[in-house]
């Protein structure tokens, strides 16, 4: 427990750093948690230890300071029911190259057509958020406030051959 408030403070103090808003962090950590956990409901999903692809756009200020954040929070790995996550920096540019990854979670500002795009093509899931996922650039897409909301998108998830476990159908919205 110790562990995960130093991991939120140190992405507490980062925020204050670059001047972004704490709360949106705190709110990024939630929502890196409940996306972490929603893996978990893949069939044939990822378990133990998987690194989560961030990915952002060296040239937006607001994608930098997330990917910033969020490779704060899993640096020394974050529990999420059976995963552990842990990250790795993705230039946008770099998505269709990328290996090693059980999936990629695209920051603001990421062109999510070409990004999204690019890791469909991968068979990788892509976790962003709402305008990712109506977009159909995003597999998933999760927002913790003011309560736990999930969206998935139908035609990504097929895309990608990603089938969630029917008990999982339950809690989300599907589109």
């Amino acid at each position: 427990m110790l562990v995960r408030y130093k991991r939120l403070l140190s992405a507490g103090a980062l925020a204050l750093a670059l001047g972004v808003p704490l709360e949106s962090h705190a709110d990024a950590a939630k929502n890196l948690a409940v996306a972490g956990r929603a893996l978990t409901f893949l069939e044939n999903g990822p378990s133990g230890k998987a690194v989560l692809g961030v990915v952002f756009d060296p040239s937006k200020p607001g994608s930098v300071a997330e990917k910033n954040a969020l490779m704060a929070i899993l640096a020394s790995g974050m529990s999420a029911g059976s995963l552990t996550l842990t990250g790795k920096a993705v230039e946008a540019s770099d998505v269709g190259g990328v290996s090693g990854v059980a999936a990629v979670y695209l920051t603001s500002g990421v062109n999510y057509g070409a990004a999204g795009g690019e890791a469909k093509a991968k068979k990788i899931i892509t976790i962003g958020d709402s305008a990712c996922v109506a977009s159909g650039a995003c597999v998933m897409g999760v927002s913790t406030d003011p309560k736990v909301d999930i969206t998935v998108n139908r035609a990504a998830a097929a895309a990608v051959g990603a089938t969630f476990k029917a008990a999982f159908s339950m809690m989300i919205h599907q589109i």
